[in-house]
């Protein structure tokens, strides 16, 4: 694979450290999502940051890749293992949110050698059925509507709160740099979730994983709880006074939480 239609990505090089740590924004979002993140961690390891197909400053996918096969979890994880191989990343821990914390399931699955450990915030478990009425609202306008105006609908339900003012502001902002088509593209994906998701929930990755998941995040929290009483090698952390994009409403407690997870399992 050439450089070229590699992911946007950037790293950060921490000279006393081995350790890796790979960054998984979800749909709609950017690696900037990761920014109370930067500080804190570049202490301890060495960071990459990775824009997805379409988003941030990274490139949709060719219209030929689309006739052959279009967009899958798989292709879109492959993706992301295209970059580790690019820089020689053998092993790495994994920090992702919401939907992509399903790619770091899928990476788990494709390549479990490269994951030492997953940290998995806002985890998207399940779509029970108010977020099933949404994807299927979205599903019936996405053709008659500006997809802005669903996502900010989207961007509404998903953190309805005062204290989620700015997790909803910066998934607005960075999915005004998606065009119609591959905002269609990404919303297919929606409907793999609950099968995939069921997969991983009755099949157990065996890798180290924390899930960190705000007690006001209505829709996946309790999904998540169901997940964890199952296996073995999870655990959860519900942080007060948060909602779903638990790394930028609540810092603090995910970055110590996060990294002293990772620190254990390094």
């Amino acid at each position: 694979m050439s450089a070229n239609s590699l992911l946007f990505h950037k790293t950060i090089l921490n000279p006393n450290s081995d350790e890796w740590v790979v960054f998984v924004h979800g749909a709609g979002g950017s690696s900037s999502i990761w920014f109370k993140q930067l500080k804190e961690y570049k202490q301890h390891f060495n960071l990459l940051f990775i824009d997805l197909r379409g988003h941030g400053r990274s490139a949709p996918v060719t219209i030929r890749q689309l006739l052959t096969k279009g967009y899958t979890f798989k292709d879109v994880t492959q993706d992301i293992i295209h970059v580790l191989d690019h820089l020689k990343i053998r092993t790495a821990h994994f920090v992702g949110i919401s939907l992509g914390t399903i790619l770091i399931h899928k990476l788990a699955e494709l390549a479990p050698s490269r994951v030492k450990s997953m940290v998995l915030g806002g985890a998207v478990t399940r779509f029970d059925y108010r977020s099933n009425t949404l994807v299927k609202l979205g599903d019936f306008f996405k053709h008659v509507m500006p997809y802005m105006w669903l996502y900010r609908l989207f961007a509404f339900i998903l953190m309805p709160q005062k204290g989620q003012k700015e997790s909803r502001h910066m998934f607005i902002n960075d999915a005004k740099k998606l065009c119609q088509k591959e905002f269609k593209r990404w919303f297919k994906l929606a409907a793999d979730v609950n099968p995939l998701m069921k997969y991983y929930r009755e099949h157990e990755s065996g890798k180290p994983t924390l899930y960190l998941m705000g007690q006001n995040d209505y829709m996946f929290l309790r999904p998540v709880r169901d997940i964890v009483a199952r296996h073995q090698q999870s655990h959860l952390v519900e942080i007060e006074d948060c909602g779903h994009v638990c790394n930028v409403e609540q810092p603090k407690q995910f970055n110590q939480q996060s990294i002293d997870f990772i620190k254990q399992h390094s």
